[in-house]
Parts: C-alpha cells; sequence; structure tokens
C-alpha cells in the first residue's frame, strides 16, 4: 500500500506533470546518442517476437544508450504515471511496485539507477522490422453545459442505454438523430445538453471530457464524463468526409470545422452523420485530487498529462513503461511514458495517441500531432511480455 507521505505527494506530482504536459516536450531538439560498445551492454536476451503472446509486435533487447535522450528526462513526472500504474498494473510490473512509491521522493539519479537495474529495454519494431511509426494525440476537452434543454442549449449527451455497448452494432449516429425509435430508448437518459452540435462530436471522438453544469437552481459546477460505451458502429473521420467533399484541408480542429459549420449550415447534419459512431458517457465527481490527472484510460487509471498514452493493446500490454521519441514540428520529445489507454485508430505496432492533458490549449497541440514515432519498451527483467521467463543462454 502507498505510504501516507507519498500518496499526499502523488496529487501534486501529478499537478507538475500536468503543467509539463503543457509545455510538452524539452526545449530543444532530441539527441539520439552514440550507442556504448557492446562491452558495457547487459547481457544479450533473444529478441521477443509477437507470437509469444502477441502477434502485431516484435521486441528486440537494446542497450539503455539507444533511447535518446534517457539521461535527459525530467523523471519525477514520469514516476506520477508510474504510481498510477501500480493502482492496477500487469502481472509482470506489480512485484515492482513497492520499490515504485518508494522512490516517488528519490532524486532523478535513484529512479534512473532503478529502471536500469530493474527493468529491460526493448526496441519495438512491427514484425516486418519497421521501428517508426505515427504520434498522435488527444486530451480532455471542456465545455459548458446545462442540465435541462433550452434555446441555446439543446444538444443532449447520453448515457449507456440498454442493448449498447454489448459488442453488436446499435443505432447509428443519424438513426439517433432521427428514428424514433432510437430517441424512445435514449429517453430519459440525458446528461446534459450543449449548445454546438461539433463540440458534442468532440466529446464523442476523445471519449471523455468535463462539463461546467449549469444546474437548475443557477448553481455551478464542474463534472466529468467517463466514457462508458459506444455504438459499435465503425469511426468514420469527419475530417476525411470533408476533405472528400473538396473543403480546403483543416488545419485547426475544431474552429475551422465550426468556421465551415456557419457557412454550410444546411450540410452539418450531413457532416456529422459521416461518422456512424456514437459514445456515451457516465457522470462523475470531481475532487480536488481528481481534477490534478485526466480521465480513467482503458487501463483502469487516471491518466497523467504528457505521460501516458494510448496503444493497442494487441502489441504492447496495459501497464507497459515505453519509452517515446517523437521530432516533428509539433514538438520534440523524448520522456518516459506508459500504456494505459487505447483507441478504435491506434492500430500497429509502433503507433501512440499521447494524452496532452485537460483544456483548450492542450487540444490545440492535440490538433496538430501527427509525426514520426519510435518506441522502446521497457519490461521487467528476465520475463517476456506473458510474464514468462526467459532465458539469458
Amino acid at each position: 500500500m502507498r505510504s501516507a507521505f507519498a500518496a499526499r505527494l502523488a496529487p501534486a506530482l501529478a499537478i507538475v506533470a500536468m503543467l509539463a504536459g503543457c509545455a510538452l516536450g524539452p526545449s530543444k531538439p532530441p539527441r539520439v546518442p552514440e550507442p556504448r560498445s557492446i562491452d558495457t551492454a547487459p547481457a544479450p536476451l533473444p529478441p521477443l517476437t509477437g507470437p509469444l503472446t502477441h502477434p502485431k509486435t516484435r521486441w528486440v533487447p537494446v542497450a539503455w544508450a539507444e533511447l535518446p535522450g534517457f539521461d535527459e528526462d525530467t523523471t519525477s513526472e514520469g514516476w506520477v504515471a508510474l504510481l498510477a500504474n501500480c493502482q492496477r498494473p500487469n502481472a509482470a510490473f506489480a512485484p515492482l511496485c513497492g520499490e515504485v512509491r518508494r522512490l516517488a521522493i528519490a532524486s532523478p539519479e535513484e529512479q534512473r539507477a532503478f529502471l536500469m537495474e530493474r527493468l529491460q529495454p526493448y526496441r519495438v519494431e512491427a514484425p516486418g522490422g519497421q521501428s517508426e511509426g505515427l504520434l498522435t494525440s488527444y486530451y480532455e476537452p471542456v465545455f459548458d453545459a446545462t442540465r435541462q434543454p433550452s434555446a441555446t442549449h439543446a444538444v443532449p449527451l447520453y448515457g449507456l442505454p440498454p442493448g449498447a455497448g454489448r459488442g453488436r452494432a446499435w443505432y447509428t449516429r443519424q438513426q439517433i438523430d432521427t428514428d424514433p425509435q432510437a430517441q424512445a430508448a435514449l429517453r430519459g437518459r440525458e446528461i446534459a445538453w450543449l449548445a454546438d452540435p461539433i463540440d458534442a462530436l468532440m466529446l464523442h471522438i476523445q471519449g471523455s471530457g468535463r462539463l461546467r453544469i449549469t444546474e437548475p437552481d443557477g448553481r455551478q459546477r464542474i463534472v466529468r464524463l467517463a466514457f462508458a460505451g459506444t455504438n459499435e458502429q465503425p469511426y468514420r473521420s469527419v475530417q476525411g468526409w470533408l476533405a472528400g467533399q473538396g473543403v480546403s484541408p483543416i488545419g485547426r480542429w475544431p474552429e475551422d470545422v465550426k468556421a465551415w459549420a456557419v457557412q454550410n449550415p444546411q450540410r452539418v447534419p450531413q457532416m456529422l452523420w459521416s461518422n456512424p459512431r456514437y459514445t456515451f458517457f457516465r457522470e462523475e465527481p470531481l475532487g480536488e485530487v481528481d481534477a490534478a490527472f485526466g480521465p480513467r484510460g482503458a487501463q483502469g487509471v487516471p491518466l497523467t498529462a504528457g505521460r501516458s498514452v494510448a496503444v493497442d493493446r494487441d502489441a504492447i500490454p496495459y501497464g507497459t513503461p515505453l519509452w517515446l521519441w517523437s521530432a516533428g514540428p509539433t514538438a520534440q520529445l523524448q520522456r518516459l511514458v506508459v500504456a494505459q489507454d487505447t483507441g478504435s485508430a491506434i492500430v500497429g505496432a509502433v503507433r501512440a495517441d499521447f494524452f496532452a492533458g485537460t483544456g483548450a490549449e492542450a487540444g490545440r497541440f492535440a490538433a496538430r500531432m501527427k509525426q514520426p514515432l519510435r518506441l522502446w519498451a521497457l519490461w521487467p527483467r528476465g520475463l517476456d511480455p506473458s510474464g514468462t521467463a526467459v532465458s539469458r543462454n
């Protein structure tokens, strides 16, 4: 169990990490160090290939010297995600959680020494050997909402209805908006009402968010909308639909989409319906500690801004510490992160979605992020990804 001091420290560290997530990267470009002599590397391990447990990926053991920027990362920020990870660790990482908690207030040198002593870095590759992939980003939006519909707030957000989210397709987005049977199934499940259908679409795409709700008595409070399920319909990109209609490339999302909607109000329903996927939510209270973290990811633990990523769970197990490198026009990133979420569009071995944080600034960052990615999995020494001991011979 986490010590009382570490428990008090975690929210403060989370705030630091969230602020770091706003900066979203070091001020100088990543440096890829020259590999050290093989004499300084740990005893070699056999490559870990996907057929062991994860057919989409191949893990190749490497020396720590291969990880760009490893000696420069602010480990205390990454430690927040490791502490969250220990709320629900995978079986391989669980035995290390006592040390992770003890080192929450340790120096960066002590934290790095722990990582190097207890974990083995593996370069994450596709089965064919490709080691470069794609990094995108997502965030937690914040919108104003009301409890009752009005002339200004007429777009509902729904809780999960009976029959949805059970692995089979439910009504499409268009049917939810137009079909009397679908509307009858959702009646009484309205959580809140938004003013803009594009804001609702943003919540559906991101999968969670925060609402500044005006209650019927006039009081205002902030709540979190957590992911509860979907209608199990395929996801389609609205931006892709707009491009197919000959609309100029969307540079700022959602600002440019809203500007197009103002000019083409009669086509807005068609644009929204181009994405049949629909997301349902559940409301959660937002306490002081909760506010320092993002929503819970698919691993079941709160996300840490700038330190949590969504991955393909068939390629990288939830709870896996990762070293992430990405360089491009949006950000220069080289840092410790943890695989704590997933998404329908996050598919492939070297593929990650970077949790940028909460609010408009994080949203602007997330909208711009699309650049090359390299990943290294940091796995407990002597284990393959299934938790089975492997031989060094």
